[in-house]
């Protein structure tokens, strides 16, 4: 059986329950640098604190995988969120669940975002990893360093076989 998801637009209020979408649209904004620039100001809830947690930023340069997409495995941080913010105006794909199995195709939202869109998935929030459809897709991530494993990961088994519609 194979389970098809048809990604839905991103925006605040669908994906509020996984975390934080990053977009100027709608933010508090206010003049700064002798009104030369507009800040857009405290945009995501960063949360590196647990365990005397360091932020880290970094760039990820995805890649697109085969078409049909299918998932894989679906992964999470328990010690600290993780932020994603687009380098280049280019579309791309999340996969979130907030079901007991990760991996449960009934417990699964996709999304797309623009180009212009970044999110922050709270802290346990279950996630697919970086899912892009142009080659050499650069993001800007925020998430946690330090002590402790800030990672794990579930793969999909079973006989239902989940895509994503693009």
């Amino acid at each position: 059986m194979t389970v098809i998801l048809q990604p839905q637009p991103l925006t605040r209020q669908t994906f509020a329950d996984f975390g934080d979408v990053i977009e100027m649209a709608g933010a508090g904004h206010y003049p700064i640098n002798q009104g030369t620039t507009e800040r857009y100001h405290d945009l995501a809830d960063i949360d590196v604190s647990h365990e005397s947690g360091e932020p880290l930023i970094s760039i990820f340069r995805g890649q697109p995988r085969p078409r049909p997409i299918r998932l894989d495995l679906m992964e999470r941080h328990p010690l600290g969120s993780q932020a994603f913010y687009p380098l280049q105006n280019r579309d791309w794909l999340l996969v979130v669940s907030l079901a007991q199995d990760p991996c449960d195709p009934g417990g699964l939202k996709a999304f797309r975002a623009t180009g212009s869109q970044g999110i922050n998935y709270a802290r346990n929030v279950w996630h697919h990893p970086l899912l892009v459809l142009e080659p050499d897709s650069d993001f800007l991530i925020i998430d946690r360093g330090g002590p402790g494993n800030n990672l794990e990961e579930r793969a999909f088994g079973g006989t239902a076989r989940v895509d994503i519609s693009v």
